[in-house]
């Protein structure tokens, strides 16, 4: 009868810490789901005002028709850009544009004293602010995640509760790592 019992103990014990390394592995995957969708919240809203301050731009350099081709395709590929590895991709390849587009508003004083460009500058000071804060939660979740899926005990039934693969980063190439080791000076 004791060894029924203590069976019966050891087969619920078991079950609650399957149990538990399931909920816990589904809930940092939620979690790096929501923190996903944040980042494309707030890539979405950048992308959307590019094409005002391309225009603020445009009254005052016309004749940079390059630097407005280059941003409007960046941004175009940004949006369609599938998944954390080609976003990272599409994303330094927009803040490549975005800088010569910067700097080509600093050659025009009128431009940097327009309110229009003062507020659409401000609107994307936040938005990258916001930005860095959601790939920072991301990749933080996307840490313990991982962690999570690679420690005993989990690491051994893992990929049999369907958890198979680590999630991806949201990190800058070598391009990108340059591009943070000297941003662009938005104040005008």
């Amino acid at each position: 009868m004791s060894l029924l019992i203590i069976a019966v103990v050891v087969a619920l014990l078991l079950v609650v810490v399957f149990a538990y390394m399931y909920n816990s592995l589904v809930r940092l995957n939620v979690q790096s789901d929501e923190a996903w969708s944040d980042i494309t919240v707030q890539l979405k809203r950048r992308y959307d005002l590019i094409p005002n301050l391309v225009n603020a731009v445009k009254g005052y350099a016309a004749h940079e028709k390059t630097v407005f081709e280059d941003v409007t395709a960046a941004r175009a590929s940004a949006l369609n850009a599938q998944g954390v590895a080609e976003t990272a991709k599409a994303e330094n390849q927009f803040s490549q544009t975005m800088k010569s587009l910067f700097a080509v508003a600093e050659a025009y004083p009128d431009l940097k004293a327009s309110q229009n460009f003062q507020e659409l500058q401000s609107e994307l000071t936040d938005t990258e602010d916001k930005i860095q804060a959601a790939r920072r939660f991301y990749n933080g979740v996307v840490r313990d995640f991982n962690t999570k899926r690679k420690v005993f005990p989990t690491s051994l039934f893992a990929a049999m509760l369907g958890f198979k693969q680590d999630k991806e980063f949201f990190e800058l190439d070598e391009a990108g790592n340059a591009a943070v080791a000297e941003p662009v000076e938005v104040k005008f």
